[in-house]
């Protein structure tokens, strides 16, 4: 059974959803499966508006080195064809572009944050084929068109890119010519694409999410279906474009995973499937590298309905994510907050009234101020999608860019409020460091440094990192 999605000429998805009149956030009773632990605060900070965007979609918002954040709208903007937009953490968006169709059409994933500081990502259609592109955006706005697919190559690019430790980026394509079952790719910061992998359904078809790199050098990812049973793979690949199917769907262990796998800190692979599971309305999962699944969760529609995009792991060591529909009393989607173990937490529910959002598509992104931010992809006051913050007391910390690299490497840290820097450590070794802004400074992996946490020691207190680095030999 292949997954059914649908699109027309202008790249629009359009969904016909009808909603009882909820409540939010959503708070059953102490005790209760889906009570609330943390306290959770959502706050619509942008409402698009057509104009300035509308419909952001299968995106994880990103933090650029300035502190704020930067995202995709499908459509919209001056030719309706999609924008990539700033917005600060307090909700002052500014349109960097407008797709016109010739320069990408409808980026349905979000942006990557490259070792350069510029931003990289894909368009769905559009380019001078028609089949999507891969581009390059600066944070100041200035567009590079770095790619035209021409489906022999691979078409259609749904997922977000990833950086490698090579520093070329990885990504995969929905559809390709003359199979249809799509490919994944490699592409320079320059725009030199080469084509790695072919699917041929029996080991995947319609890979709609991107990649990540695991700590051992190769990528994972999923197929929204293919493989043995025709309901989705897991796989690894090498930077040389080996493939092995780790892992195949069979709707009772889950069904059509669309989102963006990640590492967790244990190792393990995280995902979501939005469908299949013991109800039938999608589940969270863990896999090893070697392809061992275990289902953690599936949802029932109370607690959230369709879990389309990947988890974030916090500081706090949990997951968090979003489902497109369901959640108490049966509505426009949800934020949940899932245990490492599985013991999962229904933190809000969206009601798309009062300018509420409603349907988010995409994830969640933890900022270095503790909150974390994401899109809905209808709601808010337009009724065009919305930006929203959540906020459960998390303390604020620094990320890695990249997080691996040898002695003398440079590493950038972003962070909130980075004033009065007296030392920067590498698991308890100092460095050097410059510091850049209040947002992000440059440290130097210095000799001796062993994998660890990275900490910064601020005028306002001591920031840890969010994921150890790993020093490689």
């Amino acid at each position: 059974m292949k997954a059914q999605r649908f699109f027309f000429s202008d790249g629009l998805l359009t969904l016909v959803l009808a909603a009882a009149t909820l409540g939010a956030p959503a708070v059953p009773a102490a005790g209760q499966s889906g009570a609330i632990a943390p306290p959770a605060t959502v706050n619509t900070l942008v409402s698009f508006t057509g104009t300035n965007g509308s419909d952001p979609f299968t995106e994880n918002l990103v933090q650029g080195k300035d502190g704020n954040i930067y995202g995709t709208t499908l459509s919209g903007g001056t030719s309706g064809s999609g924008t990539i937009f700033k917005v600060t953490p307090s909700g002052t968006l500014t349109t960097l572009h407008s797709f016109n169709g010739t320069d990408g059409q409808s980026p349905y994933a979000g942006l990557v944050l490259g070792l350069d500081g510029n931003f990289y990502g894909t368009t769905y259609q559009g380019g001078l084929n028609g089949d999507g592109t891969v581009f390059k955006i600066t944070p100041a706005g200035t567009f590079t068109n770095l790619y035209n697919f021409a489906n022999t190559d691979g078409g259609f690019p749904a997922g977000a890119l990833a950086q490698g430790t090579d520093k070329n980026f990885y990504g995969t394509t929905s559809y390709s010519q003359p199979t249809v079952y799509g490919t994944i790719f490699k592409i320079t910061s320059a725009g030199a694409l080469t084509t790695l992998h072919f699917f041929t359904d029996t080991d995947g078809y319609d890979p709609l999410a991107g990649l990540v790199q695991g700590t051992d050098g190769q990528f994972y990812g999923t197929t929204a279906t293919g493989g043995a049973s025709d309901f989705g793979v897991v796989f690894k690949i090498t930077k040389a474009g080996t493939l092995s199917s780790l892992h195949n769907f069979n709707n009772t262990d889950g069904w059509e995973p669309e989102g963006q796998l990640i590492q967790a800190s244990n190792g393990s692979f995280y995902g979501t499937t939005l469908r299949g599971g013991a109800m039938g309305d999608g589940e969270v999962f863990k896999i090893t590298s070697s392809g061992t699944l275990t289902v953690l969760h599936s949802f029932d529609v109370t607690d959230g309905d369709q879990p389309n995009d990947g988890l974030v792991q916090a500081t706090d060591n949990n997951f968090y994510g979003t489902t497109t529909g369901g959640g108490s009393p049966g509505g426009l989607g949800t934020i949940f907050q899932m245990t490492p173990s599985g013991t999962l937490t229904s933190l809000y529910t969206f009601t798309g009234l009062s300018g509420d959002g409603s349907i988010p598509f995409g994830g969640l992104m933890q900022h270095t101020s503790g909150d974390f931010y994401g899109v809905t992809s209808s709601g808010g006051t337009g009724h065009l999608g919305a930006v929203f913050d959540l906020g459960i007391g998390l303390a604020p910390f620094v990320k890695l860019l990249p997080a691996s690299g040898k002695v003398g490497s440079k590493v950038t840290i972003l962070g909130t409020n980075l004033t009065g820097i007296t030392s920067v450590t590498f698991n308890g070794t100092a460095a050097t460091f410059t510091a850049g802004s209040t947002t992000f400074l440059t440290a130097t992996v210095p000799t001796g440094a062993t994998t660890g946490t990275v900490e910064v020691v601020t005028s306002g207190g001591t920031l840890k990192s969010n994921v150890k680095f790993k020093v490689i030999p």
